[in-house]
């Protein structure tokens, strides 16, 4: 069985950086695409930024414009977001997933994270 789980969430002010984790268990990482998403109160699920664990290869939702970065540690099964210059509409719960192909889209995504709070005051 697969399993994600997530951490490294908190409050933080405008400004401030964040880095969330998610450890990979099952599975074979080195196969996986991680995406990263997002979800407001009565917001839909929204993407952050996907990375392929083999190839390295990673793109981002234009709206972050730059802010955050997705890493990983292979030797681990960890993936990382670097989140920079938070802003309160970053506020929301960031979930990492697991699938086989490049996609932008939640639907394409197998395996999911616990989901992880981020909360950023002005």
């Amino acid at each position: 069985q697969v399993q994600l789980v997530e951490s490294g969430g908190g409050l933080v002010q405008a400004g401030d950086s964040l880095r969330l984790s998610c450890v990979v268990s099952g599975g074979t990482f080195s196969a996986y695409v991680m995406g990263w998403f997002r979800q407001a109160p009565g917001n839909v699920r929204e993407f952050v930024g996907r990375q392929g664990m083999s190839s390295g290869y990673a793109a981002y939702a234009d709206s972050l414009n730059g802010r955050f970065t997705i890493s990983r540690d292979s030797a681990k099964k960890t993936v990382y977001l670097q989140m920079n210059n938070l802003k309160p509409e970053d506020t929301a719960v960031y979930y990492c997933a697991a699938g086989l192909a490049h996609s932008s889209s939640a639907a394409s995504y197998n395996y999911w994270g616990q989901g992880s709070q981020v909360t950023v005051s002005s």
